[in-house]
């Protein structure tokens, strides 16, 4: 199907000379002669390019190309200003308001084919790469500010709820070489994937590879797990390979978490902006609290969006010992999203079956906690 052209132009001359330029080149040629005229078939017609002149009687360029841009049925196609106006500030007004190119009249055949050409092209891309974006899946990482959190188990039981919740595809990475514990906790002991693929050069890292390291579980989760080697710790430094993995994972399920462990190191800063949640455990203790207000710095400084980290107050310390919800939520600084209340039985009894706690007792209190927080990443989801 050509592609079509919405010509909106007072000047019948103008209409019939630029229509019959790029009819010969193979468009689809449609014309208004007035400003709402023309606005009214943007709406209706949905043309893959406008050219739009500057001085009409009704409503100028200007206006007109305000009023597209603010319409989300038409905010998106790319708008030529076709105009004798040919001065610096003319040009900039029309930039202001969202014109996507400028061309003065008079102009030849080959030019004007060629810069309609153009934008075509660029939002031929910007469509592809939007598309690209929409299929990746929704990437959530995990970490603390110092190992004995519960890091790992908010992951493994967050993954399990998405996948529940979703009933989609959900991957669990456990992304700290050489510190893994999941494969142990779910019955896969000696897994060798992830260092494997920290060791391979980053072009040989491909989504078929990092698919095949996948191990899956009877929970319905897909895994990738990190050894319990200790040699493996010294892995932590490939942030090539560490980001090519994590752009593989991107684009096989819909959910992705992802375990980071304690360690913000540089491969960690490159991958969290790209997540669109950042979950932060912590515990009611002072010194805990303190370093994570400034690993809340740390993220923030990244340029990710307060309101993207979820900070999720893990309790696993006596009573006596906590500070009070208050006390811990004003020395972050940031709103505590959830508690999760102390656990031991059931966490015991999920590692003894190898299972995530929402999956082997899902109506525990603990697990119906975890829950609630996968529910609150669905609904914040945009593919949903």
């Amino acid at each position: 199907m050509p592609q079509k052209v919405l010509i909106i132009d007072d000047d019948i001359d103008t209409l019939r000379l630029v229509g019959l330029m790029l009819q010969h080149q193979g468009y689809q040629i449609s014309a208004a002669s007035s400003g709402e005229q023309g606005i009214a078939k943007a709406e209706n017609e949905q043309p893959d390019v406008i050219l739009l002149d500057v001085m009409m009687p009704d409503m100028d360029g200007y206006e007109v190309a305000r009023r597209l841009k603010k319409d989300p049925r038409t905010q998106s196609t790319p708008i030529l200003m076709f105009t004798a106006k040919s001065q610096l500030e003319d040009k900039v007004a029309g930039f202001e308001v969202g014109v996507d190119d400028y061309l003065t009249k008079p102009t030849s055949p080959g030019e004007l084919q060629s810069h309609v050409r153009q934008l075509l092209e660029h939002a031929r891309d910007r469509d592809a790469a939007a598309a690209a974006a929409a299929r990746r899946g929704h990437a959530i990482a995990v970490l603390g500010t110092r190992g004995g959190l519960g890091v790992s188990t908010l992951a493994v039981n967050l993954a399990a709820g998405l996948h529940v919740r979703s009933q989609s595809k959900v991957i669990l990475a456990e992304l700290t070489p050489g510190q893994g514990t999941l494969g142990l906790d779910l019955g896969a002991p000696n897994q060798r994937a992830l260092s494997d693929l920290l060791t391979a050069q980053p072009e040989q890292i491909t989504p078929e590879r990092v698919s095949a390291a996948l191990v899956p579980h009877s929970s319905g989760l897909q895994l990738l797990l990190a050894s319990e080697n200790p040699h493996d710790i010294s892995l932590l430094g490939q942030t090539q390979q560490f980001e090519a993995v994590f752009d593989c994972l991107a684009s096989l399920a819909a959910f992705i978490v992802m375990d980071l462990g304690s360690a913000l190191s540089p491969w960690a800063e490159k991958i969290l902006p790209l997540c669109q949640d950042q979950i932060l455990v912590t515990e009611a203790s002072q010194n805990t609290i303190t370093q994570t207000r400034h690993l809340i710095d740390e993220l923030t400084a990244l340029d990710i969006d307060p309101a993207a980290i979820t900070v999720v107050l893990n309790n696993r310390i006596r009573f006596e010992a906590q500070l009070p919800w208050t006390m811990a939520q004003q020395g972050l600084g940031h709103p505590i999203a959830a508690t999760l209340s102390p656990a031991p039985e059931l966490m015991a009894t999920a590692a003894r079956r190898h299972l995530p706690a929402v999956v082997a007792m899902p109506e525990d209190v603990t697990s119906q906690q975890i829950l609630t927080i996968a529910d609150r990443i669905l609904l914040t989801d945009p593919r949903r």
